[in-house]
């Protein structure tokens, strides 16, 4: 068996990294150095690395261009980097996936491993529930409105960006726990994929759920080191099974 295949995948999501959170980005920058390509052969993000994304030229701010830099040594190390765009960093695009040595993937994507089938998803497509949401996520992701969009300047951007953080502080900020899943939705995707293990995040909601006869989903945790939730952890996925590891 090739030495790739023995080597376990890492998943992650909701990250929401920005330069309010210094420890949460300390810990992240902590787990990335700390990735052993002996061990493991790839690491997925799926979804919301970053507070928000408002266009490929945020590389050109200090903060991003270094998360990106730094993302790029999984490459360099030889170790894959999967990234699925988020409902708060889906502008992201190839500009960035080359500066962060990544391919961006596809939401929902099923990939084989270790004798499963995963459904990687981000989650929010499953919050069925969530009627307006689901309408504001149609609208956001329509083609010409974010071609429209990228061609503002960037401060305009970087003002509507703020606009909007200021109005979800008010009602929880990035921190809030959002619509749980809809367990129809759930088992639609199951079905789809011919799967019997899911991988998800975005409810911010961690846990490990039995769905079915032979059904396994794991929901990702959020990353919250600076405020009151102190969390911080991936999924581990290798020959003995899954397991959820906490970032020190």
């Amino acid at each position: 068996m090739p030495l790739a295949a023995q080597r376990a995948s890492l998943f992650l999501s909701d990250l929401h990294l920005s330069p309010a959170l210094p420890r949460t980005t300390e810990a992240f920058t902590r787990f990335v150095d700390a990735v052993d390509p002996a061990e493991v052969a790839e690491v997925y993000i799926l979804g919301d690395l970053f507070e928000f994304w408002i266009g490929d030229d945020m590389l050109e701010s200090p903060f991003e261009a270094d998360i990106a830099a730094r993302l790029a040594t999984l490459h360099q190390r030889g170790i894959a980097l999967h990234v699925m765009h988020g409902n708060r960093d889906f502008l992201m695009g190839r500009r960035f996936a080359r500066a962060a040595g990544a391919t961006l993937i596809a939401d929902p994507i099923a990939i084989d491993r270790f004798s499963h089938r995963y459904v990687l998803t981000h989650g929010d497509l499953l919050c069925t529930d969530d009627i307006p949401y689901q309408r504001f996520r149609r609208v956001v992701r329509w083609r010409w409105l974010q071609w429209c969009f990228l061609r503002w300047p960037l401060r305009w951007r970087m003002r509507l960006a703020a606009r909007i953080r200021a109005n979800s502080a008010r009602h929880g900020g990035a921190r809030m726990i959002y619509s749980d899943v809809n367990r129809d939705a759930v088992q639609a995707l199951y079905k789809r994929f011919t799967a019997d293990r899911m991988i998800q995040g975005h409810t911010h909601r961690p846990a490990r759920h039995d769905d079915g006869p032979a059904q396994r989903r794991w929901v990702l945790t959020d990353w919250e080191l600076d405020g009151t939730l102190a969390r911080a952890a991936f999924l581990r996925v290798d020959a003995n099974g899954e397991s959820s590891l906490e970032v020190r």
